[in-house]
């Protein structure tokens, strides 16, 4: 049961967030802020909660291979959603919070599988505080392009239940899956959060709130690593 609450809770921040793009927005140094903190939170989380315990399952060698090959297909798609399909409204923030999702909650899924509450709860915690602003941005784009609200949440809870999917298969379908190749998921899901963080958190938050970025960043850093040291 408390797997299912884990993951019920990170993917609610989809709709919160949705909600929150609809009705209203915070100022944008809030939000900046915000943005920042999860996205240190994140380094922690995609470090301690997927990269080190993927390396006692599998050689540096796939390890270091699969962080590259998941930054490497998250660039890709970026880049072709932004560049050749020039989609920056909405639906492309969307598209990222999408595709960025589907590995992190697989990875979710994936690190549910037999661990601890406070560890599970680092990276729970930094990915629902990082989709709550995506998914705000990605609504009130969607509302200057004509898109009513009840339309913008149909959307955005579609996308909740999908991601909600994917961490359900991530630990139900996966917990028989030989260990080496859980690392190499999580080795994959660890590089394409670290490219989501380079091309979408981090710029985000600086261009809303550059002068207390550094430190929001710490901050959420530090919330993560005592989260993981509380659960060792």
């Amino acid at each position: 049961m408390l797997v299912f609450v884990f993951i019920c809770f990170v993917t609610s921040s989809l709709v919160v967030g949705a909600l929150w793009g609809v009705s209203g927005k915070l100022p944008e140094k809030v939000e900046g802020f915000i943005v920042a903190v999860a996205g240190g939170a994140l380094i922690i989380s995609l470090v301690l909660e997927l990269i080190e315990p993927a390396s006692s399952e599998a050689s540096l060698f796939w390890i270091l291979a699969l962080i590259l090959i998941g930054a490497g297909v998250f660039t890709a798609i970026d880049y072709l959603i932004k560049q050749r399909m020039k989609s920056k409204g909405g639906f492309g923030l969307l598209a990222a919070v999408t595709l960025d999702g589907i590995p992190e909650n697989l990875a979710l899924g994936v690190a549910l599988i037999g661990g601890g509450p406070a560890q599970i709860a680092a990276l729970a915690g930094s990915i629902f505080l990082s989709n709550l602003p995506e998914a705000a941005g990605s609504a009130m784009e969607m509302q200057k392009d004509n898109y009513s609200k009840k339309h913008t949440m149909v959307i955005w809870t579609g996308t909740a239940i999908l991601l909600s999917s994917s961490a359900v298969a991530g630990y139900l379908f996966l917990q028989d899956v030989d260990d080496f190749y859980l690392a190499l998921i999580k080795a994959f899901a660890a590089g394409a959060v670290a490219a989501s963080l380079s091309t979408e958190v981090f710029p985000q938050a600086f261009k809303k709130d550059s002068l207390w970025t550094g430190l929001a960043i710490a901050l959420g850093i530090s919330i993560a690593y005592g989260l993981h040291k509380l659960g060792v």
